[in-house]
């Protein structure tokens, strides 16, 4: 767990915190391709919670006192199989309510990296992945907003901001 400022404050296993609603620290990673499109994976429908949606590329929460970094560079090869250099661009704080009763009240590490190739996705994990051109994706998202994550839906204008003014 974590305060407003990032600064740790405790330990608390992930199921706990997101029935809690406790301030936690987590990353999101968005990769693109060459062409400037985004990596998007669709999470296994088995998963805890959110199974089956449209998601950025990758997303966890880093273990207690570990390098987010060096977490995010992990975490993306176990669930899509590549390694990228990774940049942090910013972090932001964000409340969603999901539909099982959960919160995700995340302190969040946004991180963009580039990748050509075709992930080798863990199935426990990723159900699928597509490239996807910006446009296209808003599109999608304004006529079926269900598809995706509630975190996604929070994050990717903010993706787009720092894309369009850097910041």
């Amino acid at each position: 767990m974590v305060d407003q400022n990032d600064s740790e404050k405790g330990i608390m296993e992930k199921m706990e915190a997101h029935q809690k609603g406790e301030l936690h620290r987590a990353f999101s990673i968005f990769i693109f391709n060459s062409a400037d499109e985004l990596l998007l994976q669709k999470r296994a429908s088995s998963k805890y919670h959110s199974g089956g949606l449209w998601t950025n590329t990758c997303c966890s929460h880093p273990a207690p006192g570990a390098s987010i970094t060096e977490e995010a560079e992990k975490r993306l090869f176990e669930e899509m199989g590549f390694s990228t250099n990774l940049q942090k661009i910013f972090s932001f704080i964000y409340k969603a309510e999901l539909n099982n009763g959960l919160t995700e009240y995340e302190y969040d590490h946004v991180f963009i990296g580039t990748f050509d190739g075709i992930p080798d996705i863990n199935p426990n994990e990723v159900e699928d992945w597509k490239f996807v051109k910006l446009e296209d994706l808003k599109q999608d998202i304004q006529e079926y907003p269900e598809r995706y994550t509630k975190w996604f839906l929070i994050c990717f204008p903010k993706i787009e901001q720092y894309l369009n003014h850097g910041s």
